[in-house]
């Protein structure tokens, strides 16, 4: 089997892990509401874990053995994968409209991606590494302090997906450094980048275990799917000396794809938004039975009293 091969199969398998691990984390969410973060006494919660670790492991493989701007857009059929699993898995059947956000989103990201050229010997230099790192630390907690401020759950679930995904998007850059650099560094010079990697998939873990709480399961992690390569192809274009491929004719498809994937995030945004807060209440309201005037039992011709229309 080839390294591309490899890669590409270590890939599918990281996407299945992922999968599980994200359905978990959103039945955990669903069932613990009051442990937002981390539920560390639910054994479901440890198992998302350990299926996340397996698909970080998958991940870092599939890195090391095939090119960033190919590993990352397979990423993206987690989403593809978690749908049906769910529906088989815990009855978790998703609408039409967050099928076809799915589907959207999966296919500009996937052409997006496979538009970007790469350069699979550069890595990043110490002072690149820090600022990349500072800049990171920057956008998550900014996005943090952002979802505070949200009162409508999907609004709040999408902003702290979009925190999760530029994590586990930057730890993904600095794990290819890393697989890049090791063979020709010391061990020891990479633990800045490890530190920064350990880092990373912990905030990106308890983000997107927060993003799950009362917004269902499609709309985070459609946001943390799209999120995480795309961010990764954007360091890669700037810091790797990646480019579109075709010149300008593939920087207009590069950016049309991005406009699917976009449009993909705002239907399944949408879908959660149609089938919240209010239909669940007014499904949890007792019915009032309706009383039936007195007159009406009453038989014909008996007498009545009738109040005057200026009583009324």
């Amino acid at each position: 089997m080839s390294a591309l091969a490899l890669s590409v199969l270590l890939s599918l398998v990281s996407a299945v892990a992922y999968a599980a691990a994200a359905i978990m984390q959103e039945r955990v969410a669903a069932s613990a509401p009051s442990s937002q973060y981390a539920p560390m006494g639910r054994g479901a919660w440890w198992g998302a874990i350990a299926l996340s670790g397996l698909g970080a492991a998958l991940h870092v493989a599939a890195l090391a053995y095939g090119p960033l701007s190919l590993v990352q857009p397979l990423g993206a059929l987690t989403i593809v994968f978690a749908l049906p699993m769910a529906a088989l898995a815990v009855g978790r059947r998703a609408g039409s409209t967050a099928w076809r956000g799915a589907i959207m989103a999966t296919v500009g990201l996937a052409g997006l991606l496979s538009l970007t050229g790469s350069a699979d010997s550069d890595t990043l230099e110490g002072g690149d590494r820090m600022m990349l790192g500072l800049l990171t630390a920057g956008g998550v907690v900014a996005l943090f302090l952002a979802s505070r401020r949200m009162h409508r759950p999907v609004v709040r679930s999408v902003i702290l997906a979009a925190a999760a995904g530029g994590a586990f998007g930057v730890a993904s850059v600095f794990t290819k450094t890393v697989a890049v650099d090791f063979t020709s560094h010391s061990p020891t010079a990479e633990w800045p980048s490890l530190l920064a990697i350990a880092g990373l998939a912990a905030a990106g873990m308890l983000l997107s275990q927060a993003s799950y709480r009362g917004a269902g399961l499609a709309a985070p992690l459609s946001t943390v799917t799209v999120v995480n390569p795309v961010l990764a192809a954007a360091i890669g274009l700037t810091l790797f000396g990646e480019h579109f491929r075709y010149g300008a004719t593939g920087t207009a498809l590069a950016l049309g794809c991005g406009v699917v994937a976009a449009g993909g995030l705002i239907l399944l945004t949408a879908e959660r938004l149609h089938t919240s807060p209010t239909r669940k209440v007014a499904e949890s309201l007792p019915s009032i039975p309706t009383q039936r005037e007195p007159s009406d039992d009453r038989p014909e011709g008996t007498g009545q009293t009738v109040t005057p229309p200026a009583l009324r």
